[in-house]
């Protein structure tokens, strides 16, 4: 999903371990969740692609994508892991954007219970909604079968042609979201998979309680990944520059709860991935703190990732090259932002990205030109290693693979 999209100052420096060095041009100056200037760099990589989901019809446009730095910083007031080289100038949302996860079927039960769930337990049956960042319109319609009265979508990536027989209680807008569409707030503001993806999120979180104003009534419902995972996991596939800000459970919820949100749950979904808040106006500005107190846990984790990310991805190298050597032909199965930093980081001797959306099949991966391809072209590659960039997907990647007749070995990352 994507949001909304400010450019912020110039950063003149952020602390490096224990010296202080000069940042690059654009990127922060101070953590963008708290406005704190402690920040500790722990992660760097320069040539990233700027953009991993966007569809590229050509090798040549892929390998000559716009670049930026990817420099991780952990807040070390608030919690808040952001790329402090950020530069929304280098981000592109439009219609050739392709983040949709819906092909999936494991996927669509995970959203359709989740849309469900936010129905019912709020008593949204009959009332507005609103999703800032809702990509190709599934989840509103999901919401709108689910039984809400009218829903308002906002995403400057939507295309109406990928909506199938809309429901008549939905609209659509083809632009990002502001604090002046205050007009546009009902009963719940939905937003999914796009505020990791905003530069300025604490301007934005302001913005958004701005536009509810005295709605009271109002609540807010996220879904982002949980950084915690990736650092504990090493994971260095999510990491990757559309990506501005990293969330644990507590940087979350003091985001949140600085300006004017009431947390009313907090949890973990998906085997662990993502997080999820839901919140609503404070009564008087002020509220109880919901009870996450992780700082430490984030500093041990940061650590963690830190001294073990050169020895993951040599580990990942060394295991495709050996395939490679023994004469056998290794693919990634997922053409997203997973696979574009993987590809990017030890992709050499990986022959293609598999991806089940129809979309994707005959583009090419930014940064790395690999081909993607669909499950149905398998058969000419014949790979021996397939690695899974998802490993809540294997079932379903297995299943597949047995209806191809085909018997690769299967990784999960």
């Amino acid at each position: 999903m994507t949001g909304v999209f400010i450019q912020c100052a110039g950063m003149d420096r952020v602390r490096d371990g224990q010296s202080t060095t000069a940042a690059q041009d654009g990127g922060f100056d101070a953590c963008p969740s708290c406005g704190s200037t402690d920040l500790t760099a722990f992660h760097h990589q320069e040539a990233v692609p700027a953009n991993s989901c966007l569809l590229l019809e050509s090798a040549e446009e892929a390998t000559t994508f716009p670049l930026g730095s990817l420099r991780l910083a952990l807040c070390e007031a608030c919690g808040l892991i952001s790329n402090v080289d950020f530069d929304p100038e280098l981000a592109e949302y439009s219609q050739r954007y392709e983040e949709t996860q819906g092909f999936s079927p494991r996927f669509q039960e995970f959203a359709a219970a989740l849309a469900k769930g936010w129905v019912e337990r709020y008593d949204l049956r009959g009332k507005q909604v609103l999703e800032i960042g809702c990509g190709k319109g599934e989840f509103l319609t999901l919401m709108a079968h689910a039984g809400i009265g009218w829903g308002i979508g906002i995403d400057p990536s939507f295309r109406h042609d990928r909506v199938e027989s809309p429901p008549s209680n939905l609209a659509w807008l083809e632009r990002h979201f502001t604090r002046n569409d205050d007009d546009l707030v009902g009963d719940a503001v939905v937003c999914r998979h796009t505020l990791e993806h905003i530069g300025p999120v604490g301007r934005f979180v302001a913005d958004l309680r701005a536009a509810i104003g005295d709605r009271t009534n109002t609540v807010a419902l996220f879904e982002l990944p949980d950084s915690m995972r990736i650092l504990e996991e090493v994971a260095f596939w999510d990491v990757y520059y559309e990506h501005a800000a990293y969330f644990t459970e507590g940087s979350l919820t003091r985001l949140f709860e600085r300006h004017g949100f009431e947390v009313l749950d907090l949890r973990r979904e998906y085997d662990d991935q993502y997080l999820i808040l839901e919140a609503r106006p404070a009564d008087g500005g002020v509220a109880a703190p919901w009870p996450v107190d992780d700082l430490d846990a984030v500093r041990a984790r940061v650590a963690r990732f830190r001294d073990g990310y050169v020895a993951a991805a040599e580990t990942w190298r060394g295991r495709l090259a050996e395939e490679s050597a023994a004469g056998g032909r290794s693919v990634i199965w997922g053409a997203s932002s997973k696979g574009v930093s993987f590809l990017g980081l030890v992709g050499e001797h990986v022959a293609a990205a598999v991806d089940i959306n129809p979309h994707k099949r005959g583009t090419f991966v930014a940064g790395t030109g690999h081909r993607v391809v669909g499950p149905e072209d398998l058969g000419e590659i014949d790979p021996t290693l397939v690695v899974v960039m998802n490993p809540i997907y294997v079932d379903e990647i297995r299943a597949q693979l047995e209806n191809l007749g085909l018997t690769p070995q299967l990784l999960a990352v």
